[in-house]
């Protein structure tokens, strides 16, 4: 006799009020199971425990953030301070530690026109290869050289080739510095014209926004300033990064922009 036939003949020996508890436990049972599973935390627990770092920053106010990488040439910079100081405009530039040992001319004047000077790694490793310990060592190493050429301690990180996973962003996280992406990518790196960088940014920022420049782009200066008298045409206020984010406690949502706690 297989199981079927042996719970049949089970079922068909229970009296009618065995059977009816019987029915009564099963279907308890199975509502038990149902209230269970559209309780259960695991995929939200599991969402929330992703590690992020903040792209853009949701403001009420028309605020955006101009954030410039500097790992390589140095052609440029001088004259993205000029054309930025021209509008009185602040910006953030996340440099790397060999690029601060070979222009610390250029680092200082940043700092002395009043833009940011944040760490972006001392030599442009690809930080998800590393442990948290030589990640620490590594973001510490370049913020030594900043602060002995500006005094300031870096306080935000930029991954080098925007590339993280969990570990690198709670590594970071670790160290008290907050990692910062970018939700507006002007290409220039890839050297396009300066009316294609200035329609890819345009037609992308908003309110929070952090967008993405290099310091040695091709034609990244001459895009710039026609961006800079846009956005300020448009009713932007254009800050620092530090200044754009928001302080804890905070929340980021799936696609890496701030918001408020609560």
């Amino acid at each position: 006799m297989n199981m079927l036939d042996k719970l049949k003949k089970f079922y068909g020996s229970l009296t009618g009020k065995q059977k009816r508890g019987l029915l009564s436990l099963a279907l308890v049972l199975a509502l038990t199971a149902a209230l269970l599973a559209l309780s259960a935390p695991a995929a939200v627990t599991a969402a929330n425990t992703r590690q992020l770092p903040i792209y853009s920053v949701e403001r009420d106010q028309k605020m955006a953030a101009l954030s410039f990488d500097a790992a390589w040439g140095n052609e440029d910079t001088q004259t993205l301070i000029d054309i930025l100081g021209k509008y009185n405009v602040k910006a953030t530039f996340f440099v790397v530690g060999q690029w601060v040992d070979k222009y610390p001319e250029s680092v200082k004047a940043l700092a002395d026109a009043g833009h940011e000077v944040m760490n972006h790694s001392n030599d442009h490793a690809h930080f998800n290869t590393l442990t948290a310990d030589k990640i620490a060592e590594n973001i510490n190493a370049c913020a030594d050289k900043i602060e002995a050429v500006t005094g300031v301690r870096p306080t935000l990180f930029r991954p080098p080739y925007g590339e993280y996973d969990d570990h690198v962003i709670a590594a970071v996280r670790a160290l008290g510095i907050e990692p910062i992406q970018w939700d507006v990518d002007s290409l220039d790196w890839k050297e396009i014209s300066a009316s294609e960088i200035y329609k890819r940014v345009t037609s992308r920022v908003k309110p929070g926004s952090i967008v993405l420049f290099h310091n040695a782009a091709l034609h990244t200066p001459e895009a710039l300033e026609d961006i800079v008298k846009y956005l300020i045409a448009e009713g932007y206020e254009i800050v620092p990064v530090s200044r754009l984010i928001l302080p804890a406690p905070y929340t980021i949502d799936h696609t890496g922009r701030q918001f408020a706690a609560g």
